[in-house]
């Protein structure tokens, strides 16, 4: 999608990166990062938080950064997804309860996960950088890059897709067995292997790029190469990203919880295609809805003063300019409206849509988008506003203009009477 309408908004803070020299030994060193980041999934501690010193956080526009939820995934074949309160309810539950073997099951492997030290999870991170990509030269560079990245790029309607590899990756696969002591229970003991795995980045045409399995060394390595594809890049501090974590887990329904996503298998880009989607659409949203609210609070003083002095304290000039200013923002919103539509792919693979929708709505994608419509109600009913407002200031000049002119007229006539009369008094 090509737009003349610049994206970047804001700065913010951006700090060095902390490095983990903690590592005790209870598990192996290729675990390790170089570079350690607060994962943004279950294992989130304030103690880990307060080693880093990353960039401050940004609000968070849907409460699933913040809350614990948990969503189910469906299968190719299954209906929509289950949120957690239905899924633990014990009652008359889907055979996904059988899957886990009960709801304990999925309590101590969460338990399980959350022991794991930070950073052990393969991320998978969505990046907002341009407002599009040149996808024709974008495609011819990642076959470019068989031999050095071991790529085999696809064009999936609005998204390439392909293997890059940097290096070797692995990811943790949570494996369950009885509990052959403990069998009335139903008991079931967890352990974690490791799988290996190759990093894939999905690129789509709106300008949000999504990225499977790479560090974030790798991940910024990756953006840099992306630069020269971009379409009205977008300022480094402007950047938008979701982060999110996966894990892979065989015997379980996938599904995702405080941004952790368990797969069955690491087999097949299909159903990934469908979650980065979402994740795609969520992170295009956010650089929007941060964008609607540093609109809605820089001008929030104009309604404040309207109330205060009974007019608007502004030139024609700076009234003109802030109408187009929320003009544009108008015309911004219409287009990520258009980018948040349900994607032409599942036309041709219906399986995949309820995976998309369930990934959909535990990004709260809808309700984000009902919000920010109604704060760009606001926004319209100002801009509304502030052209009534204009065409007013127009109308009085006019009507000055008439009053001069009438008056000009008036001192002509009186002069012209005044010199008549003087000529016939002689």
């Amino acid at each position: 999608m090509d737009s003349s309408i610049p994206i970047n908004r804001r700065h913010k803070a951006v700090g060095a990166l902390g490095h983990d020299s903690g590592h005790d030994g209870s598990y192996p060193p290729r675990m390790r990062r170089e570079i350690v980041v607060p994962p943004s999934g279950m294992h989130r501690t304030t103690e880990a938080a307060g080693r880093s010193t990353l960039r401050a956080s940004k609000p968070a526009f849907r409460t699933t950064k913040t809350s614990q939820k948990l969503k189910i995934l469906p299968e190719e074949d299954g209906g929509p997804g289950t949120d957690v309160d239905e899924y633990l309810g014990l009652t008359g539950v889907y055979d996904q309860v059988e899957h886990m073997r009960g709801a304990q099951g999925l309590r101590d492997e969460i338990n399980r996960l959350k022991s794991l030290p930070p950073g052990s999870l393969p991320r998978v991170t969505a990046y907002a950088t341009a407002s599009s990509y040149t996808m024709t030269q974008l495609f011819k560079w990642m076959e470019s890059r068989k031999g050095q990245n071991d790529t085999a790029p696809k064009l999936l309607d609005e998204c390439i897709y392909s293997p890059f590899v940097y290096g070797p990756s692995e990811a943790i696969a949570i494996n369950m067995e009885e509990d052959l002591i403990d069998t009335e229970a139903h008991a079931v003991k967890f352990y974690e292997s490791y799988v290996p795995i190759k990093s894939e980045v999905f690129l789509f045409d709106y300008g949000v790029v999504v990225v499977w399995g790479m560090t974030e060394q790798h991940e910024r390595e990756f953006l840099r190469e992306l630069e020269s594809f971009e379409v009205e890049k977008v300022d480094e501090d402007d950047i938008e990203t979701e982060e999110l974590e996966f894990y892979i887990n065989s015997k379980a329904q996938s599904r995702i919880y405080n941004d952790v996503i368990s797969l069955r298998t690491t087999k097949g880009h299909m159903a990934k295609l469908a979650i980065s989607h979402a994740i795609a659409q969520a992170t295009k949203l956010s650089l929007y809805e941060g964008l609607v609210d540093e609109t809605i609070e820089a001008t929030r003083y104009i309604p404040q003063r309207m109330a205060e002095s009974g007019t608007v304290e502004m030139t024609r000039k700076g009234l003109i300019k802030k109408i187009g200013q929320l003009f544009i923002m108008r015309v911004n919103v219409n287009l990520v409206s258009n980018i948040l539509d349900t994607p032409e792919i599942f036309w041709s693979e219906p399986t995949l849509q309820p995976l998309y929708m369930a990934i959909r709505e535990y990004l709260e994608i809808p309700q984000r988008v009902e919000i920010m419509n109604h704060r760009v109600s606001v926004i319209s009913d100002l801009l509304d506003m502030l052209n009534g407002h204009l065409n007013g200031m127009h109308g009085e000049f006019l009507e000055w203009i008439v009053i001069i002119l009438i008056g000009v007229e008036i001192v002509i006539g009186v002069v012209t009477i005044t010199v008549e009369a003087a000529k016939l008094s002689y």
